[in-house]
């Protein structure tokens, strides 16, 4: 995956462009994320996630074996598999109901100017309608002096 970056300064908002493969898939987007960060200078406080879309989110789970987000991918296929008569007119109702159990946000703290993940941990987008160019939005909120 290769996420371009474009930064609001003023807001200190960052839009990361994803562009999925697959009509289920969770890409790993934390070095992005860990850049964004990084770039901003902001040695604490806290990164928003957002996903501006019905039919993708993010979620934070297991990287250090890329399988499991397979499995949990395949896992959401198989607990909300897609309906060929939804009453849906696009077909895509399975993909909003992954979504809604997902979210479409997520946050995480930032310590000693690193996210602050598990060891485990890393962020993925959550892809249930692709294959699709999407966006992922980032907005670093320092903390206050105290």
């Amino acid at each position: 995956m290769k996420a371009n970056e474009k930064r609001d300064a003023a807001k200190g908002m960052e839009v990361l462009h994803v562009r999925t493969t697959r009509r289920t898939e969770l890409q790993d987007v934390t070095d992005e994320i860990a850049a964004a960060v990084r770039e901003s200078g902001c040695s604490g406080g806290v990164c928003h996630l957002y996903v501006p879309h019905t039919t993708a989110g993010v979620t934070i789970n297991e990287g250090y074996d890329p399988a499991v987000a397979e499995d949990v991918a395949a896992e959401f296929d198989r607990l909300v598999p897609r309906v060929a008569n939804s009453a849906h007119a696009e077909g895509n109702s399975d993909s909003h109901v992954k979504t809604s159990l997902v979210g479409s946000s997520e946050t995480v703290w930032i310590v000693a100017g690193k996210l602050a993940l598990g060891r485990w941990q890393r962020i993925f987008f959550a892809e249930f309608d692709g294959p699709r160019s999407r966006e992922l939005r980032v907005k670093i909120v320092p903390d206050v002096p105290a």
